[in-house]
């Protein structure tokens, strides 16, 4: 079996900055993702946004099996072009895509879900409880039953995301609300998971159980080998003889 390629980009503005989150991710959100992924026998490249093509020429692209995305502050820099590619990449050509955290608010999620994906969100440190809700799913491998995140930013319901194809995960927060924060989708040929865990300001993407995510999201969204490609268009000659009524 060749070699599992991941692209983990990052948009890397908020750690550019002193203080945190540069303090708790030093080399960016992007690096302990991208080292665990590595770790788990992956072929792993970074990118971000404010590299040459957002990092995301079309010769990386064409290299990439599954992108992870994670943005905040900068949204709309994304040039569209780049999410047109990314989408038909998606759509047509089986490119898994895993979004995590802000990233709800990318342009390419929004264009994938045709919705506004928009939440509720409070920032105060609350404790986070994520519960697997579909314990036969791949990306729930080996995942127990319910983790904790000491410290998280609370995303609420009602989050405006079209109905999952499966429904992995559900956090509660010690505020009280609740958020459906592991999320699986198919376009096309292509497969889609969310999942919310990772804001800036706490070591989320350090923590055990949240890489093991990650690694099971990327190996599942993964495009399967040799799967055959659909085919559209005109079809003049049937596979069955047709008896003319005419």
């Amino acid at each position: 079996m060749s070699q599992l390629r991941v692209t983990v980009w990052n948009e890397y503005r908020h750690e550019t900055h002193p203080g945190i989150p540069a303090d708790i991710y030093p080399q960016g959100m992007h690096a302990p993702i991208a080292e665990h992924l590595r770790a788990q026998g992956m072929n792993v490249r970074t990118a971000t946004l404010d590299q040459p093509d957002h990092g995301l020429p079309d010769s990386v692209l064409d290299d990439t099996d599954v992108l992870t995305w994670w943005g905040h502050l900068a949204h709309d820099d994304v040039s569209d072009a780049l999410v047109a590619k990314i989408q038909e990449r998606v759509v047509l050509g089986a490119l898994g895509l895993v979004v995590l955290h802000s990233g709800h608010f990318s342009k390419i999620f929004k264009t994938l879900m045709g919705t506004t994906c928009n939440l509720k969100w409070r920032e105060i440190g609350e404790r986070e409880r994520v519960w697997v809700i579909d314990p036969s799913h791949p990306v729930a491998a080996g995942v127990p039953e319910t983790f904790e995140i000491p410290r998280s930013e609370m995303y609420g319901e009602r989050f405006d995301i079209p109905q999952p194809t499966s429904l992995v995960f559900v956090s509660w927060f010690q505020g009280g609300e609740v958020f459906r924060s592991g999320c699986a989708y198919e376009r096309g040929r292509g497969k889609i998971f969310y999942f919310s865990p990772g804001h800036e300001t706490y070591p989320i993407y350090y923590q055990k159980e949240v890489l093991h995510v990650i690694a099971n999201a990327v190996r599942w969204a993964a495009p399967a080998p040799d799967a055959p490609a659909p085919v559209y268009g005109h079809v003049p000659v049937p596979l069955e003889h047709v008896t003319s009524n005419e």
